[in-house]
């Protein structure tokens, strides 16, 4: 589990010189420009390795984390569009990964797609985070992202821990309400689908219940599973009833952060549940196909 507070000693040992890591992120960085022509394809290469400078050398709490303890993440941009010499448009992928104990396993925290990304970037430009203002797009939306990784990791570890993280995320959002780029405010983009509403969603009480989930998800169901199948699986459909509760109360198909969370956890639970018995099978698929009726037919095949 991973270590969230300063302790005594690392205090001992980094002033003896031994080497500590601040760093919370693993991040790996990707950048597709296949569909921009005719262009400086150096820009391209120059924007990765700044990107990932910039995500994995950033300082993003005041947490210690051991080299072992970073988060796994990814960041796939695919640029479609150049309109000028510095302004691209494109779409990014972000996906983190979370242990699970005593297991080998990884379980994935999120991973969706983000259409409304336009920025500037000026090579060799240097990429620095401002928590009080809204210094360019690229930067601010890498830093949002960053944030989110870490809120939902730290959420899944203790009972919405990971608030001081989404409350970055918000202050991210308010900084950049007056930016001509999309996906910062209430009208951005379609279906309430983008960063305003993400973080708006998450912070909303009303929403408490789906927090609720991805603590208890991985706790009490995810992180026993090894040891204990049967009893894991019981408390993972209790956690499910969150999720249902939530729905029933607002059952809102635009309601984007149980979108990304269900797209996160939906391949995860058919596998885990196609190996329960049939009672288990049949109230996991109703709970699901009610609240995620997207991918109804994903979750029908835990029955076959």
């Amino acid at each position: 589990m991973r270590t969230f507070y300063k302790i005594f000693i690392f205090s001992i040992l980094f002033a003896a010189g031994v080497n500590s890591y601040a760093q919370e992120l693993n991040c790996s960085v990707q950048i597709s420009a296949q569909q921009i022509q005719g262009s400086n394809r150096q820009v391209f290469q120059t924007m990765q390795k700044a990107i990932y400078e910039f995500m994995n050398n950033t300082v993003w709490t005041n947490h210690v984390y051991s080299y072992s303890e970073r988060i796994d993440c990814n960041i796939l941009i695919n640029l479609t569009e150049q309109l000028s010499a510095d302004e691209f448009r494109g779409t990014i992928q972000v996906m983190s990964r979370r242990p699970v104990y005593n297991t080998t396993y990884n379980t994935t925290m999120l991973n969706f797609v983000d259409n409304n990304f336009r920025f500037r970037y000026v090579e060799f430009q240097p990429l620095e985070f401002d928590p009080t203002a809204h210094r360019s797009n690229l930067i601010s939306v890498l830093s949002y992202y960053a944030y989110l990784i870490l809120g939902f990791d730290y959420d899944s570890f203790s009972p919405e821990g990971g608030t001081e993280m989404f409350d970055m995320c918000e202050r991210i959002v308010n900084n950049a309400q007056n930016t001509p780029e999309p996906g910062w405010k209430p009208y951005d983009g379609s279906r309430n689908r983008n960063r305003y509403w993400l973080i708006n969603n998450i912070l909303n009480s009303e929403y408490s219940n789906v927090r609720k989930f991805i603590y208890r998800y991985h706790i009490e169901g995810l992180d026993r599973l090894e040891s204990s199948v049967a009893e894991s699986r019981l408390q993972m459909i209790e956690t499910l009833r969150l999720l249902q509760e939530v729905y029933r109360k607002r059952p809102d198909p635009f309601m984007y952060y149980l979108t990304i969370v269900m797209e996160a956890k939906k391949d995860e639970l058919v596998n885990i549940f196609s190996e329960a018995f049939p009672e288990e099978k049949s109230r996991v698929v109703q709970i699901l196909s009610e609240v995620d009726p997207a991918n109804k037919s994903d979750y029908e095949k835990i029955q076959d």
